[in-house]
């Protein structure tokens, strides 16, 4: 969820010519996660030509209580879709 998040986040900072890719991921677990909502949200805290980092944080969820439960730090990078092999599995 949190690579995913930040992925989505760093999309927002290219056009549709462009995929994103991650090249780099850290994670910290600090709590298990045992309500029953999980909520992430990401942001991109540095944008480069062709490299982004985002990071991410997962809370858990109880009616207006939310517990942060981990955070990511996650390198991407901005891809050509011209550039990716159209293959077919």
């Amino acid at each position: 969820m949190a690579d995913h998040t930040a992925g989505y986040a760093a999309f927002t900072t290219v056009t549709d010519e462009f995929r994103i890719l991650t090249i780099e991921f850290k994670i910290n677990y600090f709590r298990p996660a045992t309500e029953k909502m999980i909520v992430c949200r990401s942001k991109v805290i540095n944008k480069g030509k062709k490299i982004i980092v985002s990071e991410s944080e997962v809370f858990g969820v109880s009616g207006e209580h939310q517990r942060l439960v981990s955070k990511a730090m996650v390198t991407l990078m901005a891809v050509p879709t011209s550039s990716l092999a159209n293959t077919r599995v």
